[in-house]
């Protein structure tokens, strides 16, 4: 049955028995926003009852077929809800317990289509869902929908004022060895700086005014690091080595901004790719005369690289991100999916958020097309048997989050936490009937355990503060409930403390009686 299947963040009951409540409309946008859903009228639900069973109470609608018109008639209102997304088989009458309800199925909107909302006003009238129900979007994240729905990509975004003196020559001289070296009998070849740099995209006429500038693509790409940091100083470049440790040493390596280089997307990108891959085995191959050694588990890595900037949202306030670790690669993005995570998986083709600069790193061999790249990770990592590429949509930091493990499926998955490896497969399978029972925010707090067990409550606040005002005495309420499910545990003081996920008895009985 839908409703002990259903879980809050894509299910909605209202009583609703002569007219389509008000509410119903701050939950289309939502679910249209987040994940999509169900929304049942002429069913009640009692959230403070915690047995799934008793939960739900079939009220029924008195005119089931008003209803249903009324609904449409403020679906197709441009006034009411800025867009439909509904078919006829979308708005159904069904019939439970002998009473009529009105179901109606809200697909996920597409990242072209969104934001979805209501009352004509984008900025009050979107809604995102979480478990806990619907709740306005932040400014931030309506600006990213907005940007998302641009078919032409973020990246073109004219700099005014920003000329090829902005430029850092070395860096794009650099580009243009590699340029040259794969593609030798290019015409771009011959062409000067600027018009090299016009013909890929990062150089562009504003035929408004007729002046010449950089765009973002440009400027971020090989950019002197003055002005990029001058013009987009909400964005940081981050490279962590956390491998090969010794003592209470923090990282083995780091490569941040500290004056000593420029710091552009090229030079990021090409100098921590060998920093990333260098443990990496290359078997001994040759093609023909020269030493092939580019394996799949090389070419995932820098695909994984490229899609971590190309599918950025690089105005967000926040970090792009890569981590090495001794047993796996985390590479972090600001912005969110525009695709459900199960498309991205199978390989469907979606539009880069930077497109020009996609193009960019395609032209000297880096980044696939074609929906063709995440699949070449998956096929790289499944044929070394190490543990499934595990993509998160972390929401409420909005960022994503691809975790490259390089550790075989066999490994033992069922110990404790310690801070330092993610959640396995085989423990989220183990702890699923409980995991389903958190929210969205306790999901997040999870993880951040899992990459610093020592973060306190305060901590923790700030970190999701960038999204939505999440105070200390919430995320402390959270932290109690986790440990009252069994997840959680803390060791040690409160100062010097650490939290563990832990696998407890409370959870191996949830667990075994779910298996009889």
């Amino acid at each position: 049955m839908t409703l002990l299947k259903g879980e809050r963040v894509t299910l909605e009951c209202k009583k609703a028995q002569s007219n389509v409540p008000v509410d119903v409309w701050k939950t289309y946008s939502a679910f249209a926003n987040t994940y999509g859903g169900l929304i049942l009228l002429g069913v009640q639900e009692d959230l403070k009852e915690k047995d799934i069973v008793k939960r739900f109470a079939i009220t029924g609608v008195e005119d089931a077929e008003k209803i249903r018109k009324d609904t449409w008639n403020v679906l197709n209102n441009p006034e009411k809800v800025n867009v439909n997304l509904l078919k006829d088989e979308d708005v159904e009458i069904v019939e439970m317990d002998g009473k009529k309800v009105v179901a109606i199925n809200v697909p996920r909107a597409d990242y072209n289509t969104r934001p979805v909302y209501i009352n004509n006003n984008p900025i009050s009238g979107t809604f995102i869902r979480n478990h806990e129900g619907d709740y306005h979007c932040p400014k931030e994240l309506v600006a990213m929908m907005l940007r998302d729905a641009n078919f032409e990509g973020n990246d073109r975004l004219f700099l005014k004022h920003y000329t090829m003196d902005d430029i850092d020559i070395p860096t794009l001289e650099r580009y243009r060895n590699h340029f040259h070296s794969r593609l030798p009998d290019h015409p771009f070849n011959s062409l000067d700086h600027t018009e090299f740099l016009r013909q890929m995209g990062g150089f562009t006429l504003d035929r408004e005014s007729g002046m010449e500038c950089l765009n973002m693509a440009g400027l971020l790409m090989f950019g002197k690091g003055l002005p990029i940091r001058d013009r987009f100083d909400n964005l940081r470049l981050d490279y962590i080595d956390k491998s090969q440790l010794i003592g209470d040493q923090r990282y083995s390596d780091r490569l941040t901004y500290d004056g000593m280089w420029e710091n552009n997307l090229f030079n990021f990108v090409t100098m921590v790719l060998p920093k990333l891959t260098r443990e990496l085995p290359r078997p001994f191959k040759m093609e023909g005369m020269v030493r092939d050694d580019d394996t799949p588990q090389h070419k995932a890595v820098r695909e994984a690289m490229t899609n971590c900037i190309i599918h950025a949202d690089l105005m967000l306030n926040s970090v792009l991100k890569v981590e090495k670790y001794d047993d796996k690669f985390v590479f972090t993005n600001p912005g969110l999916l525009r695709l459900p995570v199960e498309q991205i998986y199978a390989g469907e083709e979606t539009r880069a958020r930077n497109q020009r600069i996609q193009n960019m790193f395609r032209m000297i061999g880096f980044g696939e097309n074609l929906g063709s790249g995440f699949p070449l990770i998956l096929s790289a990592w499944n044929e070394k048997h190490w543990l499934k590429p595990e993509l998160i949509e972390q929401r409420e930091l909005i960022q994503v989050k691809l975790v490259l493990s390089i550790e075989t499926k066999e490994k033992d998955a069922l110990m404790p936490s310690n801070g330092t490896k993610e959640m396995s497969d085989v423990l989220k399978d183990v702890l699923k009937d409980v995991l389903k029972e958190l929210s969205e925010r306790q999901m997040v707090i999870l993880e951040m355990i899992i990459g610093d067990p020592s973060l306190s409550a305060k901590a923790m606040s700030e970190k999701m503060s960038e999204m939505d005002s999440i105070t200390d005495r919430t995320i402390r309420r959270d932290l109690a409930d986790l440990q009252n499910k069994g997840i959680l545990k803390r060791e040690g003081g409160r100062k010097n403390g650490e939290w563990v996920i832990v696998y407890s008895p409370q959870i191996e009985s949830k667990t075994k009686t779910n298996n009889t």
